[in-house]
């Protein structure tokens, strides 16, 4: 077996990537401080064909050279806004039919491998801060609450982390309604 090299990856152009149809999943970075974080959650929204990026409140925007250091080009593909309060873009996504999924560990979550999304529905998944995790009013105003199922000693993922398996189930499970 040998690994392929990039030029064999057959990869879209960045022109190719706005005129793609998109996943119908946006992502909200509810005050997430690490630019690193940022730059890997652009690359991996990127990989998955997500329709936009909203970063929100403290939350730092590109361009900037720690965020593209983790993105490596992808805030060049993946369309991004920035909202200064995460509660009221929430309510703009809502009044536009879009699901609101918090990710954060809540009473009563969704475990998110027993969440289907509807066919035709576009969800919005936030992501929290951190230290704080998604602000409990944004949590209020959401219609899920949706928790990855852990088992070891430590309370949470990385926010990356956990963006990347989130993207990953929701795009498997959508590219097969």
């Amino acid at each position: 077996m040998r690994k392929l090299k990039n030029n064999e990856l057959n990869r879209i152009t960045v022109e190719e990537f706005k005129a793609v149809e998109k996943t119908p999943l946006i992502v909200v970075l509810d005050n997430v401080r690490s630019l690193n974080n940022i730059g890997s959650v652009f690359r991996t929204s990127d990989a998955f064909l997500i329709e936009k990026i909203y970063l929100c409140g403290i939350s730092a925007t590109p361009p900037n050279k720690d965020i593209h250091r983790t993105a490596l080009g992808a805030t060049e593909s993946v369309d991004w806004e920035y909202a200064e309060d995460t509660l009221t873009l929430i309510k703009e996504l809502k009044d536009s039919k879009i699901q609101i999924l918090a990710i954060e560990q809540a009473e009563n979550s969704t475990k998110l491998d027993t969440f289907y999304p509807e066919k035709g529905q576009k969800y919005a998944i936030v992501m929290g801060n951190e230290v704080k995790g998604v602000q409990q009013k944004v949590v209020n105003a959401s219609d899920f609450c949706i928790e990855i199922p852990q088992l070891g000693t430590k309370h949470s993922l990385n926010i990356s982390v956990t963006t990347g398996v989130v993207l990953w189930d929701l795009f498997t499970k959508i590219n097969k309604l």
